[in-house]
């Protein structure tokens, strides 16, 4: 009986070896690649668009965070509704621009926690980014460094 109860705690120890895992591998593509490919939605200050490279708080926070993970950003910026659909298509790996936790594509793609609260003149704000969905070693890895690294323009 205590063999059959260690060699399901050893089996149920094994299986959760490599949580949290990416179904479609982004995190070790997005490592290997050498190359974060980021969807930029124009929001100032979060992001500005309109530069080449494109510029904002949230961009530098990217940049940063790819650079951990040994890789540089490369920019597509486009409108939220656009990014969302690449993020689906696994077309870009993360998307920017001045999300918070009450975004309509919270139901289509992953989202990080909260990162920072604003207060603006409609209210508190949480900002959050978004990353595809099910893809949970790479929005963990982001939430880690948004943890440590994560702040207010």
């Amino acid at each position: 009986m205590r063999a059959a109860a260690l060699l399901l705690v050893l089996a149920l120890l094994t299986g959760c070896a490599s949580i949290p895992r990416d179904p479609d591998g982004t995190l070790d593509q997005v490592r290997s690649s050498g190359e974060l490919r980021v969807g930029v939605s124009h929001h100032p200050p979060w992001t500005d668009g309109t530069t080449d490279p494109p510029t904002g708080s949230e961009v530098e926070l990217v940049t940063a965070w790819a650079t951990s993970l040994g890789a540089r950003p490369t920019w597509r910026v486009d409108g939220e509704e656009a990014l969302v659909a690449a993020l689906e298509r696994g077309d870009v790996d993360v998307v920017v621009g001045g999300l918070t936790d009450k975004s309509a594509w919270s139901s289509k793609v992953g989202m990080t926690r909260p990162y920072v609260e604003v207060s603006g003149p409609d209210g508190r704000h949480a900002h959050v980014m978004a990353v595809p969905a099910g893809e949970n070693a790479l929005q963990s890895s982001l939430e880690r460094w948004l943890d440590d690294h994560g702040r207010a323009p």
